[in-house]
């Protein structure tokens, strides 16, 4: 049990979490970064450097893609967990723009348990989605997959290993052995070196560091990346991601235990988007689709790659509820919807006339059942409060938290970072 000031019976403060609830693209990024300056920690549970996050302040806009979201509050220290596979030369790369914004990048640590993604990962995901040729599942061709392959095979690189050059050679010389290498391994090995050594003032013991943060009374908020839709367990397997994206990941991710865990926030756009191939039952083929996608804007940030668009898809999201154990939901893009005449929710999926689950609709087609509800023409630049919205909007989003069976915490009007309509409502044990 925890008391009122978010303590755990042990002394220790709780961890919120923000997931996303979707296929990914939810806007985390925009959620995190809208609540870091209430907490003293952000940390990454997982992924690799495929997930993208997109933040607006002003005129100021910052695509991240392992650094944590929180980056441009200047409050909290910026935790990179054990559960992630981390590209030397995405990170240094990543940390050189930081530097360049006026960001001290000494506030980030990485867990000495995260593992390495390397080149010869990427080539081994492109050359693997080639052979698939029409059944490809659409990856970021980052090398994510085969990382997290290493690391179950215990072939894995650990930032730890970087404390011993040594030891990166040897595992690194056996790995490009065993997928038959042609080019020159001694220098991949030297690259990964030097770049390590850069990287090695911001490696820390990732489990006494997060634990630590615990002990005395730091306030944390983990961030999931990608979406409960693409977890590798419980996603539109095989249409997914090498990693658990769902709050459970958080615990894995960083070492610590379900008790230190506070309140589960789920992200979902006010429609669907999906970025590869696999089922997208809420998938809007035609001019909608096509309008819902340039009126949000829906291409991927690491990718570049148009994203599939479609209603908000409640089965899906009320899945997600379950298996990450939402307390609330954030509904983010609420502003693309604006001008459209009506707008669909899928209530149900069936096949043959038969009621399907979400375990069932990789395969065959199935056909969806949509409730309509009235748009709105009414501008949403510039409500802050979810009672403020337009009756039609407003309606809408009492339709989705009625769907969902939890509270709906706020809901974006826009893409800047201060464009979000809230409740009375707080995201966690810190306000």
């Amino acid at each position: 049990m925890h008391n009122a000031n978010g303590a755990v019976g042990n002394g220790l403060r709780k961890a919120d979490v923000i997931v996303g609830i979707q296929w990914g693209d939810e806007g985390k990024g925009r959620v995190v970064d809208y609540f870091a300056d209430r907490y003293d920690v952000i940390a990454r549970f997982g992924g690799g450097d495929n997930a993208g996050h997109t933040i607006v302040v002003g005129e100021r806009r910052l695509a991240l893609r392992i650094v944590p979201s929180g980056v441009l509050q200047e409050r909290p220290e910026l935790f990179i967990g054990g559960g992630t596979v981390v590209s030397l030369p995405g990170l240094i790369a990543e940390f050189d723009v930081l530097s360049a914004a006026g960001v001290d990048i000494s506030r980030v640590k990485i867990s000495d348990r995260a593992h390495l993604a390397f080149a010869y990962h990427a080539w081994q995901d492109s050359a693997s989605e080639e052979r698939r040729g029409a059944a490809a599942l659409g990856t970021t061709g980052r090398g994510i997959g085969p990382a997290y392959t290493d690391k179950v095979a215990r072939a894995g690189v650990t930032f730890a290993d970087l404390r011993r050059p040594n030891i990166v050679a040897e595992k690194m010389r056996a790995n490009l052995a065993r997928i038959e290498y042609a080019g020159d391994a001694g220098a991949i090995i030297a690259e990964t070196l030097e770049m390590g050594r850069r990287a090695l003032g911001h490696v820390v013991d990732g489990v006494d560091f997060i634990h630590g943060a615990f002990e005395s009374g730091k306030h944390i908020l983990v961030e999931g990346a990608q979406g409960t839709m693409l977890d590798v367990g419980y996603g539109t397997y095989p249409f997914v991601t090498s990693s658990h994206t769902i709050a459970g990941g958080a615990c894995t991710g960083l070492g610590i235990g379900p008790g230190t865990i506070g309140s589960v926030v789920g992200v979902a756009k006010a429609y669907c988007t999906r970025v590869g191939g696999g089922p997208f039952p809420s998938e809007l083929q035609d001019a909608l689709g096509d309008r819902l996608r340039a009126q949000g804007h829906e291409f991927g940030t690491v990718t570049g790659r148009p994203r599939r668009c479609g209603w908000f898809d409640a089965v899906a999201a009320k899945y997600a509820v379950r298996v990450n154990g939402l307390t609330s939901v954030v509904i983010t893009k609420l502003d693309v919807l604006e001008g459209f005449e009506r707008i669909g929710v899928v209530t149900a999926y069936e096949r043959e006339g038969k009621p399907v689950g979400v375990a069932d609709i990789v395969g065959e087609p199935l056909d969806t059942r949509v409730e309509w509800y009235e748009g709105w023409n009414d501008p949403l630049e510039g409500v802050r409060r979810v009672e403020d919205l337009p009756a039609n909007a407003r309606r809408y989003v009492e339709a989705l938290q009625k769907a969902l069976g939890v509270p709906v915490l706020a809901v974006s009007c826009g893409a800047e970072r201060s464009s979000l309509a809230v409740t009375d409502a707080t995201l966690g044990v810190h306000p």
